[in-house]
């Protein structure tokens, strides 16, 4: 049996992460980057395709875990019938190799636990060979290579293609195990002291949680949403993983399962806005430049996502020795979404610039002749159909909230040329006459007047909770009858026992069994839930705003984390984990709910 989807954990050291179970497994780790080839994939499988477990031999032990403060460290403690034992996990920051650190307390009584080592490369796949060198175990298949050291050394044995070991530890006592990587052609990178590492990551992770600017309710949950965000982070260059896992099912036993291990531009402004309204500068600027250097180039060819350094080519294929996480087939590598046409993203990008430019960030060489660029070719290209901000597999259409992010476009870089004048270049009237011309066709052509409401694309009578975000990104103001009319829509034909689908999947069309050109449905979508208590605010209605933020918070697991989707009725979440976008809706619906203190 899986564990639940919220029964995992996060460690990571900004460049991968692994997912810990309640009961003491690693089932998900990939090395070296959160893109490569996993070495444990028990969570798509089951425990053959790789883990790693330390727990008591005691089989009934009870596991009670929780983040050290403001830190991305795990304390597991296991109250057994002997005693109780805490296990610390963490990935330190790389010096150059990537390590998993666990450290094992004795705190009362005698207790004996059972390290179990499966290492599994290329997703499961590959068993590699086990040998011994100078009190270590080394695993070598291929271009991967672990080693696995403990301090101090205890009793371990070979069998079943696992690497065991079994010791006792008293009040006081500790073990710490080490497991490192490295490329299989290059020498064993130098130890780390696993002390110091525990004591490094606790102060680098403290002080950057103290930069926190938010102070308003729920301040644990929110910095808790931020270190996820930035254990998200690529350190070296700054992009943020949509995900840390692939093929997490948005309904189980479904075919909805995708690869989130890359970097969508879709989510650039509203991370950029959570990270810069908390203090997080640094931050905000490091993705800031990742954005500008992945889409610099043609702007017709102009990508959804890109890679954690920006790389262009993610082709999607299955793993078909994997079972899937319970039964959820297929297991996919990589995105074939990346191929779509998102107008979307223009607007998330001029957007996300306008802003950094707002907000002090320092100017980059050619920044403002990118957007100009970028402008000349939505010139005509928002005319086109796509496949829209979910990343339909049907045909394309006129998603209205396309068309929105196109005015954004336009709307931001007229504010742009109006603010600052000094600017070389640009179309003031021809782009001030595209945005009327964007929002009179919206206005048309997206809204159903006998509903009262904005629909998903134009002459369709579907609703979309992409839709919340028309009041949020300026195109109408919140208290226009249209925008009323389309939030009380949205609240009461895709609500779901309180919370928000991102569309109806129960309409059949001629071409596939849903509007989505896939089968099967999809739980709710959190980060709707959170537009959806945004939206509620912005028309007055604060009190159910706060509401439902209250009800979205008390969702989180028990330490801090969302996925990308909750089932109401099985109350378990869904989707990938954990989900920057999730987090970031939080963050962001915290500052708007709570920053100001203005009520509704």
């Amino acid at each position: 049996m899986h564990p639940h989807i919220e029964d995992y954990a996060l460690i990571g050291d900004h460049q991968t992460a692994a997912l810990l179970s309640r009961r003491g497994s690693i089932d998900w780790l990939c090395l070296p980057r959160f893109d490569s080839a996993a070495c444990f994939a028990a969570l798509l499988g089951d425990e053959e395709n790789g883990h790693w477990t330390i727990a008591p031999r005691d089989g009934d032990a009870h596991p009670r875990r929780s983040y050290r403060q403001d830190s991305l460290v795990l304390d597991t403690e296991w109250e057994t019938a002997d005693g109780t034992v805490r296990v610390t996990d963490l990935m330190p920051q790389r010096d150059r190799a990537p390590d998993v650190v666990r450290i094992v307390e004795g705190l009362s009584g005698r207790v004996t636990l059972r390290s179990t080592l499966r290492l599994r490369f290329d997703y499961g796949s590959v068993v590699p060979w086990m040998r011994g060198s100078d009190g270590h175990r080394v695993a070598v298949a291929g271009p991967d290579s672990v080693w696995l050291r403990s301090e101090p050394g205890v009793r371990s044995w070979s069998e079943d293609r696992a690497t065991y070991a079994e010791f006792t530890v008293e009040p006081g006592e500790q073990v710490a195990f080490v497991l490192t990587w490295h490329p299989s052609h290059e020498p064993r990178p130098r130890l780390v002291d696993p002390y110091a590492a525990l004591r490094a990551s606790l102060h680098d992770w403290r002080a950057w949680a103290a930069r926190c600017r938010y102070d308003g309710p729920h301040r644990d949950t929110v910095v808790r949403s931020l270190i996820t965000l930035k254990a998200l982070t690529y350190a070296p260059t700054g992009g943020i993983v949509a995900a840390a896992t692939t093929s997490l099912p948005e309904e189980i036993g479904g075919v909805r399962n995708w690869d989130y291990r890359h970097c969508w531009l879709r989510d650039s402004t509203l991370t950029l806005g959570a990270l810069l309204s908390c203090g997080y500068q640094e931050e905000a600027e490091a993705w800031r430049d990742w954005l500008l250097r992945a889409v610099a180039g043609d702007p017709a060819d102009l990508q959804i996502m890109y890679g954690l350094a920006g790389e262009r080519r993610i082709p999607e294929y299955d793993l078909p020795w994997l079972s899937g996480y319970e039964g959820s087939r297929p297991v996919r590598v990589g995105n074939d979404a990346v191929r779509q046409l998102q107008l979307d993203v223009y607007g998330e990008v001029i957007d996300s610039l306008f802003l950094s430019r707002r907000s002090g960030l320092p100017d980059k060489p050619d920044m403002w002749g990118m957007q100009c660029a970028l402008m000349e070719y939505l010139r005509t290209a928002w005319r086109k159909p796509d496949e829209g901000l979910w990343e339909m597999r049907g045909p394309r259409r006129h998603f209205t909230h396309s068309k929105v992010m196109c005015w954004v476009a336009a709307d931001r870089a007229v504010r742009t040329l109006e603010e600052d004048p000094e600017l070389i270049g640009g179309d003031l009237e021809g782009w001030r006459d595209l945005r009327d011309e964007i929002h009179r066709e919206v206005c048309e052509l997206g809204y159903d007047a006998e509903r009262g409401t904005f629909t998903q694309s134009y002459g369709s009578r579907e609703l979309d909770a992409a839709l919340l975000l028309i009041p949020l990104m300026g195109f109408l103001p919140p208290d226009d009858p249209r925008v009323i009319g389309t939030v009380d829509a949205i609240r009461e034909e895709l609500s779901h026992e309180g919370l928000v689908r991102r569309y109806s999947t129960d309409h059949l069309t001629a071409e596939t069994t849903s509007v989505d050109g896939l089968p099967g449905g999809e739980a709710t979508f959190l980060v709707c839930s959170f537009w959806l208590a945004d939206a509620l605010h912005l028309t007055g209605r604060t009190t159910q705003a706060r509401e439902l933020f209250e009800r979205l918070v008390g969702l989180v697991n028990d330490v801090g984390l969302l996925a990308e989707e909750y089932d109401p009725v099985a109350d378990r979440q869904l989707g990938n984990f954990p989900q920057a976008f999730s987090h970031v809706g939080l963050v962001g619906t915290a500052l708007a709910l709570f920053d100001g203190e203005e009520a509704g």
